[in-house]
């Protein structure tokens, strides 16, 4: 019988096995065509999405802390003016910046909070990126929503972009929700409770879908992530 690391649940490991990467993605893409024929329209038309990875690490948080409720282009100009101002994105140095030398750069007063918040929990050990690695998604979560500002749709984001987890879809994407009517020619947009049902069929490949749909949404209207 195989053995599991030391700590570390079957399930949680068989998580970190399967991590979307570029040499899955395709395959992944594929498998979830089988269930779902409608995503082939996608590959036909696109071709496959980006694998869209990001760092495990505080700068990752952030962007996507900014790109809450927010157009892609205002999340992205905010996240370089941050960068262009103290160079690497660390939680020492976003601490050291006050109210109006964030505002500068596109902080408004409640993700000035948040971004501190995780700044916080980072350099206070309340939060360690390292350690999530071991953890099942739902457990990841978890942890990354003992701090505020760090919802159900960032950890969701986080657990999709930054840890390559392979089922993950999202929460409230509003992207995805437009990207699911277009291309099942619905006639209404679901809601998220409704287009969570609808994506659980897709398991275990959510996290495919997404890119797939986030990939048809940006196409269709002639946009890049």
């Amino acid at each position: 019988m195989a053995q599991t690391p030391r700590g570390l649940s079957i399930q949680a490991t068989n998580d970190m096995n399967k991590r979307v990467n570029q040499r899955n993605l395709k395959s992944q893409c594929n498998a979830l065509v089988d269930i779902e024929p409608r995503f082939q329209n996608v590959l036909d038309k696109y071709g496959y999405p980006p694998l869209w990875d990001k760092p495990e690490s505080f700068a990752t948080l952030i962007d996507i802390i900014l790109g809450q409720q927010v157009s892609l282009d205002s999340a992205r100009a905010c996240f370089d003016k941050l960068g262009n101002l103290i160079g690497e994105i660390t939680p020492e140095r976003f601490i050291g910046l006050d109210d109006d030398e964030l505002r500068s750069v596109g902080f408004s007063r409640q993700k000035t909070a948040y971004g501190r918040e995780t700044a916080n929990a980072l350099l206070t050990g309340t939060l360690r990126l390292e350690n999530l690695r071991h953890l099942e998604d739902a457990m990841v979560k978890t942890e990354l929503e003992k701090v505020k500002g760090i919802g159900n749709w960032t950890s969701d984001i986080y657990l999709l972009m930054a840890m390559l987890r392979p089922d993950v879809m999202p929460r409230g994407d509003i992207a995805l929700h437009a990207g699911w009517q277009d291309l099942a020619g619905l006639d209404k947009r679901p809601d998220a409770d409704e287009f969570l049902m609808i994506a659980a069929d897709w398991s275990p490949y959510r996290s495919v879908a997404a890119r797939l749909l986030w990939h048809f949404y940006l196409s269709e209207r002639g946009r890049r992530w």
